[in-house]
């Protein structure tokens, strides 16, 4: 699956009754609470000394994944351009790599 054909997978199941901008704010906060998500099932492996729940762990980055795809839609940007874009940028700042 491309990036693109997950963006469109996922535009399916958007609020449609949100405008575009409350679509791009929904998409937005529900991204940063999917990264508390993220970061709490590694802080409980790496400071509670928990086996890591690499399946809870797929699902959150997922639900991230999905509130990317709609934040970018929600502003009219494609997820293929997004990485494009940041993969130039990260030559440019990184061009020998780290």
């Amino acid at each position: 699956m491309t990036l693109d054909e997950y963006q469109s997978a996922a535009e399916r199941t958007i609020n449609r009754s949100l405008s575009a901008d409350d679509r791009l704010l929904d998409a937005a906060a529900g991204l940063a609470e999917e990264a508390g998500e993220v970061l709490g099932a590694v802080r409980k492996h790496r400071m509670q000394g928990r086996a890591l729940d690499r399946d809870h762990l797929q699902e959150e980055l997922g639900d991230a994944l999905w509130c990317v795809a709609i934040a970018a839609q929600s502003a009219g940007f494609s997820l293929q351009d997004i990485a494009r874009a940041n993969v130039a940028k990260l030559r440019a700042r990184w061009p020998d790599g780290l």
